[in-house]
């Protein structure tokens, strides 16, 4: 049933039957699984120790301002799209100590926290990663460690990270990836990668090998080689999946055109709509605001520093000497949008979006990033053609 010799980029069958085997042996590597899991009224990343913890049989719903969960007509375990959740919540956590100050004899005794554990990075399988969010998490591996300055708590998790990957089946009402270039299906960035398949009397995973790490793993894990039709099978769920997209964001030339446009009038009628709650930012995957904030316990005896995860929708966010720099929601959601989708491109060489579109489905009132992008636009297409 296994192929001794299977080697990165080889593909092959693994059957429902034997999913869990794959779990033990992650586990047995001293990997925490992390993975989805039915909570809160959606699907969550969690810690997970079984394959019944997976959401069997359950999917989602999405549009602008809207989720909702669903069954199923199948036993499927990823036939969902994106949560509220996201891989940063595991790599760059919201809340961590960054060091810890403590009174000794006649001094001081400090002691810094390269990861929140203490000296040892925690040791992270993340299950059932989309391509979307690969990307995301690339895009962080940009920003924290191949630049000139390294997050050293970022750079140990990362490492320490296996990425099982799937290959979308589904599109929800809120995606837009194939238009960002960045899904339904990931062409590298895992270890293995998996397209589930469901038939009248079938249930199994065509499985790719994107490592040596990952090859090894199934090794251990009862499968067999994949034949052509199974191949072609899987192919066809990933395209069927990308005609199904529920946004389109056309980007062609959009840095120049939002640069070209810091004055709109869109923005005044998207400010009236906005909370500045946040939620967009803390949904999306790439998004890393974030402030320090130091504490003193009540004898004084003890001080700690810590990093929290922030927003640039917060007032306080912006604030210098002498107030905010962006004290409007106008100026807020620019700043937002704006670095997302132009300036992101000039500090790290891509866009920082990749669209998943959790910041459509997780707002409030519906605001839609493809619909913002597109008015500003054609906005500024019909006054060219009125000149």
């Amino acid at each position: 049933m296994t192929e001794p010799s299977l080697q990165p980029n080889d593909q092959i069958i693994l059957e429902h039957d034997h999913f869990q085997k794959l779990f033990d042996v992650l586990t047995g590597e001293g990997y925490q699984i992390i993975g989805p899991a039915l909570g809160e009224g959606s699907i969550v990343y969690r810690k997970l120790d079984s394959v019944s913890e997976l959401p069997a049989g359950w999917t989602d719903e999405q549009e602008g301002g809207m989720y909702r969960l669903r069954q199923r007509e199948d036993k499927s375990l990823f036939g969902y799209t994106v949560g509220p959740h996201s891989w940063k919540n595991s790599l760059f956590p919201s809340v961590q100590r960054l060091l810890q100050v403590t009174r000794k004899d006649n001094g001081f005794h400090i002691k810094e926290k390269g990861t929140e554990e203490g000296t040892t990075a925690p040791k992270f399988a993340f299950l059932g990663v989309r391509s979307c969010d690969i990307h995301a998490i690339s895009i962080q591996d940009k920003v924290f460690i191949q630049g000139k300055f390294v997050d050293p708590d970022y750079k140990a998790r990362r490492e320490n990270t296996f990425i099982a990957a799937v290959h979308c089946g589904k599109a929800g009402g809120t995606c837009f990836c194939a238009s960002m270039g960045t899904g339904p299906r990931a062409d590298s960035g895992f270890d293995i990668a998996m397209t589930e398949i469901i038939g009248k009397d079938c249930h199994y995973f065509l499985v790719e090998t994107g490592t040596e790490k990952g090859a090894g793993i199934l090794r251990e894990v009862p499968h067999r080689k994949a034949n052509e039709e199974e191949k072609s099978t899987a192919s066809d769920i990933v395209k069927k999946t990308a005609g199904q997209m529920g946004r389109y964001m056309n980007t062609d030339t959009i840095k120049d055109i939002l640069y070209r446009n810091y004055e709109h009038p869109r923005w005044d009628d998207v400010a009236k709509r906005c909370l500045a709650c946040a939620n967009c930012t803390l949904v999306c995957p790439t998004c890393f605001c974030a402030t320090v904030e130091d504490t003193v316990n009540i004898t004084g005896e003890s001080a700690s520093r810590w990093r929290k995860l922030d927003s640039c929708f917060n007032l306080d966010h912006s604030y210098i000497h002498g107030g905010s720099i962006r004290s409007s929601a106008r100026s807020r959601y620019r700043q937002w949008l704006t670095h997302k989708i132009a300036t992101w491109i000039d500090q790290f060489g891509t866009m920082g979006c990749v669209g998943c579109g959790r910041c459509i489905t997780w707002c409030p009132v519906a605001i839609d990033i493809t619909e913002e992008i597109r008015a500003i636009r054609e906005s500024e297409q019909a006054n060219r053609q009125s000149l």
